[in-house]
């Protein structure tokens, strides 16, 4: 950008903010050559990050980071599908040090991006615990607002927005879940020029972005151009420097570090998750994958709520023309039809009036715009639509006569119902005249800044009032899409009309079966998106409740083994495994039988065994002795020299069982995950009367232990002696967990369940200062809490007499004190069913 060029509001536009020459300063960057042999470029930080004593530039990369590592490198570019998705090293060793490392190739570069390692979970056990908390959400809003909060918790950002684009480019703050000190953005609107257009080019290339610190120092990469004149390209880097006009903008605010996970749907910014921090803070990568995963899904999901909210409209469009349909086949004046349906014809948009022109007859209903301004309104629309949809939200904008009556009419969307359009359908909106509280004014200034002769972002974010006229709710895409759907229907019934009088029946009819097969394909295309979301057993015979049943069932019972590993406990009990896997395909008693001592898995083998007693269970089911009436399974385990677990699965009384022709995914799972993962044995034997499998798992993945009974206790013996008791008391509860995602889930359930007094705390300290403050009515108390117990918690509310229930996870294995004996016991993962009875039997008791 040329200093001499004005500045104005397309200064921010044309930043070169793709090819800044520098970095971020918590990482470091190797530019090579396309063969990975010779390094190019650096970033001036990359000898001491890297702790290489000598100049980096020109020098063998295998010299520099190690052939074992340069091997690893070149393996993980050449899977690489893309630039847009680098290809990650996590924890790998560059010397003596440990490195996350991003690879990718881009234009005539190869680019190598290493940040210190530190210790975090493993991104895809962090994403499948967040997707899991926003998948079975049916409502847009709720999706929204669920997907902050899981996000605020899973990476302690101090603010999480999600914010949407408007049509015009602005965006709002449609949820917040912020820290509770800072002011609230929820509502507020943030103008267009906030986001400059190639950085919403780049929010779409590269889905997530993180700045560690907007204080912090850029590192430039020498040199800054290559020979051929070109400077380095880092749109798809994650050290890739901030312009310093966002940094300043970010300072303004008092935020230094900052996240931002791109929202898309149907190749388009729908909006961003955006992370705030006021205070630096690096983002490890594993946890910036896991983040770029959940907002993937996010947009998934999102896409697909609102094409079933549309496939509903388009549903209930077509029963309305339908019966329109209907009623014309014993009408002949189409005129009269057409107007006495108009009260028929509102209902399929949101509107505040509608006016039909038929034959030169006006007829109106509700707010329209003067009878002597239809003319004018029908000559605009005419040349305007060449025959199809045409819409607006500033009418004024388009006819300037509407400016006259814009207090009554602002918005307009025409369906002409005849080529001249002479005959049209008109639906109206009146002027929405909304004050928007936008985050600081949106007319950014221009001043020398300390940056020089600039676009200064502005440095007041005090609500600014905008008050908008002679505009009204501008018409969506799926309105667009009914209506033209109606257009097609009416012009259709129209010409039917026609034709009769003409004598021309037989035409008439062929262009109605034409007609509902194009709507018939219009919407069975679009069932079909929704359709391709939701996966269907092949042979499921109960009913609907029975299936939503199995479903959560199978769900909950992974989700077991997938909270040891997160919660990092270090395992379970073998038995309450199997339980858990197997508890979904228990018909009756005699189905499912597990016999041997009590045996402790690691983590590691409890994850391994999940994931193999799942695929086993799901197998017996599709096409094994689970799959019929008369099957069953026998589980029995014994421990060798109390050192090596021997698990053998046995099926009887099911279909005649076949060798298969050929091993799939789940075969090579169950065969070669033990081996593989755990050093031990796995042996497959598919004999004609049942399919048996032997397992077995060295130490130190397992040993015997003592299994207290009440921990595999899901809920107490009374939970249903008062079913309905607890909503209507609608105590007040507090919650005292130190996990933020598992609370989040416990909350949603309470809500659910209509219990509105809920407060959590993560803490011993917390929970002392909310019983001081404001005592609950009940309490549900998570035993473990990091170092220490909530048992002195436990003490406080048996002194006030309130009732209590504990909350544990398969690996806590904490004695209770002998006074709290009588206490429930509700096992996690959590079942709405467990919590609500633990907590109605308490109140009580």
């Amino acid at each position: 950008m040329s200093p001499n060029e004005p500045v104005n509001l397309d200064t921010c536009d044309r930043e070169p903010i793709h090819i800044p020459g520098s970095i971020q300063s918590h990482g470091c960057l190797l530019a090579c050559d396309i063969g990975l042999t010779t390094i190019e470029r650096v970033s001036e930080n990359a000898q001491a990050i890297l702790g290489f004593e000598r100049d980096l530039l020109g020098r063998g990369v295998g010299e520099v980071v190690g052939q074992k590592l340069l091997h690893d490198l070149r393996n993980a570019l050449a899977t690489a599908s893309t630039a847009a998705r680098p290809a990650l090293l996590l924890d790998v060793m560059c010397g003596e040090r440990a490195f996350d490392i991003a690879i990718h190739h881009y234009k005539s570069a190869v680019i190598i991006e290493f940040e210190p390692a530190p210790v975090v979970g493993q991104p895809l056990h962090i994403a499948r615990e967040m997707i899991g908390r926003i998948s079975d959400i049916t409502d847009v809003d709720r999706l929204v607002q669920r997907a902050g909060r899981i996000v605020a918790g899973a990476t302690g950002y101090d603010r999480v927005m999600i914010y949407r684009f408007e049509q015009d480019g602005s965006g709002k703050v449609v949820s917040e879940t912020k820290r509770a000190d800072l002011e609230s953005f929820l509502g507020q609107y943030f103008p267009a020029s906030d986001i400059p257009q190639q950085a919403r080019a780049l929010y779409l290339k590269n889905t997530i972005r993180v700045i560690a610190d907007a204080s912090g120092e850029r590192v430039p990469v020498t040199p800054v151009l290559d020979a051929s004149g070109e400077p380095l390209d880092l749109s798809f880097a994650h050290l890739r420097s901030v312009s310093p006009i966002h940094c300043e903008y970010l300072r303004n605010m008092g935020v230094a570090a900052s996240m931002s996970i791109s929202i898309i749907v149907d190749g388009t910014l729908w909006g961003l998750i955006a992370c705030h921090h006021y205070s630096p803070l690096a983002l490890p990568m594993a946890q910036r994958v896991a983040m770029e995963v959940f907002g993937e899904f996010f947009s998934l999901h999102l896409k697909s709520l609102k094409e079933r909210k549309r496939v509903s409209a388009v549903a209930g469009t077509r029963e309305a023309l339908d019966r329109f349909l209907i009623l014309s086949a014993h009408h002949e004046d189409v005129g009269a039809l057409l107007s006495q349906s108009l009260e028929e014809f509102s209902r399929l948009l949101p509107n505040d009036g509608v006016g039909l022109m038929f034959d030169g007859k006006w007829t109106g209903l509700r707010a329209t715009p003067p009878e002597d301004a239809v003319a004018r309104l029908l000559e605009v629309v005419r040349i305007a639509s060449d025959g199809r949809v045409w819409a607006t939200h500033t009418l004024s904008l388009k006819v300037p006569e509407a400016a006259a009556y814009s207090d009554r009419v602002s918005g307009l969307l025409a369906i002409p119902l005849s080529q001249t359009g002479s005959d049209c359908l008109l639906f109206f909106r009146k002027e929405l005249v909304q004050t928007l509280d936008w985050a600081g004014n949106p007319e950014k200034t221009y001043e020398t800044g300390p940056l020089g002769d600039r676009l200064t972002p502005r440095k007041s974010f005090a609500i600014w009032k905008e008050t908008v006229k002679a505009q009204a709710q501008a018409w969506t895409e799926a309105e667009r899409e009914i209506a033209e759907i109606a257009r097609v229907s009416i012009v259709e019934i129209v010409l039917r009309h026609n034709e009769l009088m003409a004598g021309e029946r037989r035409k008439s009819e062929v262009r109605q079966r034409m007609l509902n097969q194009e709507l018939s394909h219009r919407v069975k295309n679009i069932l079909a998106v929704i359709k391709s979301l939701v996966t269907s057993p092949q042979h499921h015979k109960s009913t609907l409740e029975d299936y939503v049943a199995t479903l959560q069932g199978r769900i909950e019972a992974l989700s077991v083994a997938h909270d040891q590993v997160v919660r990092g406990d270090g395992g379970g009990i073998l038995a309450d495994l199997l339980q858990a896997e197997l508890q979904p395909y228990r018909t009756k008693a005699s189905t499912v039988s597990c016999s041997g001592p009590a045996v402790w898995l690691d983590s590691r083998a409890f994850s391994v065994m999940a994931l193999v007693f799942h695929e086993l269970a799901t197998n017996a089911a599709k096409y094994g002795a689970l799959s019929v009436a008369t099957g069953s399974v026998e589980i029995s385990w014994t421990m060798a020299n109390d050192t090596v677990c021997e698990i053998r699965w046995r099926e009887h009384g099911g279909p005649i069982v076949h060798v298969p022709s050929r091993s799939g995914f789940g075969s090579a799972l169950i065969e070669r995950s033990v081996p593989y993962d755990l050093n031990g044995e796995s042996a497959i034997r598919f004999e004609p009367a049942g399919l048996e499998a032997t397992f077995k798992i060295p130490p130190p993945h397992v040993k015997l232990t003592v299994s207290r009974s009440a921990l595999a206790t899901d809920t107490p013996n009374d939970l249903s002696t008062h079913p309905n008791a607890l909503k209507a008391a609608n105590p007040s509860v507090l919650i005292v967990e130190d996990q933020m995602l598992i609370a989040l889930d416990l909350e949603a359930m309470l809500a659910d369940e209509g219990l509105s007094k809920v407060v959590t705390t993560n803490s011993v300290k917390q929970a002392m200062v909310q019983i001081g403050a404001s005592p609950p009515d009940l309490a549900i108390l998570d035993i473990n809490l990091g170092p220490t117990t909530s048992f002195a918690v436990a003490e406080e509310l048996h002194k006030r007499g309130t009732p209590f229930v504990f909350a544990t996870g398969y690996g806590e294995g904490a004695e209770l004190p002998e006074m709290f004996d009588s206490v429930p016991i509700v096992r996690k993962p959590y079942s709405r069913k467990a919590i609500v009875a633990a907590l109605s039997s308490v109140l009580y008791r």
